[in-house]
């Protein structure tokens, strides 16, 4: 029910909430927040944690910053109204006249809040960077998988390295000279995990043979 009532708030209201998430100055703040006094509440507050989020993963760092600023105002202003217990809507002016008149004490504890909620966005920007990236090479990583489910690129880094020049060069007569030359266990264990990870594609010379055969005989 909460994130229906989330959505359809943002649905509803999302350019405005940009819009105040874009303002700079106190003043402009607060009658931006007197003429849309429906913005002041948690959906607000929740909309530009992921807004800067959002920035900080796109690598807009100056623009998060401006909107992490919005978003500790709008958490200040849902704060007092908790303490006074009043709706927010009836408290942001004393928020603004508290503030732009406020003791260093209060100034302080603003800047705090607005400097460690700027590092927790680079924390969950990270977290959500690092996923996109993992998921993206397991992607690839399971289009490349060969017949066997195994990685080409994995078992390539596994394997000794006379037999990783052949696949370099890609040279066969090298690579059965270097299967002849290895313990006989160690090349059928290495040449299965080529097999099995489209690496080595048995009889594939034999079959490009044959091709040629089969077009020579059509001409």
């Amino acid at each position: 029910e909460k994130e229906e009532k989330h959505k359809t708030f943002v649905e509803k209201y999302e350019k405005q909430i940009k819009h105040f998430g874009m303002l700079r100055r106190w003043d402009d703040s607060q009658k931006y927040l007197s003429d849309n006094p429906h913005l002041v509440c948690e959906e607000t507050a929740n909309y530009l944690v992921i807004m800067c989020i959002d920035l900080e993963v796109e690598e807009k760092h100056a623009l998060m910053e401006q909107v992490a600023h919005q978003t500790i105002v709008m958490q200040f202003i849902l704060e007092l109204s908790k303490s006074l217990k009043v709706d927010p809507r009836g408290c942001f002016r004393q928020f603004f006249a508290k503030i732009k008149t406020a003791d260093q004490q209060y100034q302080d504890a603003f800047n705090d809040e607005l400097e460690s909620f700027k590092e927790r966005v680079r924390g969950r920007a990270k977290i959500r960077i690092e996923k996109a990236l993992k998921e993206y090479e397991e992607e690839e990583r399971q289009k490349r998988l060969g017949p066997g489910g195994l990685d080409p690129v994995e078992v390539y880094e596994t394997l000794p390295p006379e037999m990783q020049k052949c696949f370099d060069d890609k040279d066969i007569q090298m690579l059965q000279d270097a299967i002849t030359k290895m313990d006989p266990t160690e090349a059928k264990y290495h040449m299965k995990r080529c097999i099995d990870s489209g690496l080595w594609v048995p009889n594939a010379q034999a079959d490009e043979e044959g091709d040629k055969d089969k077009e020579e005989k059509h001409v």
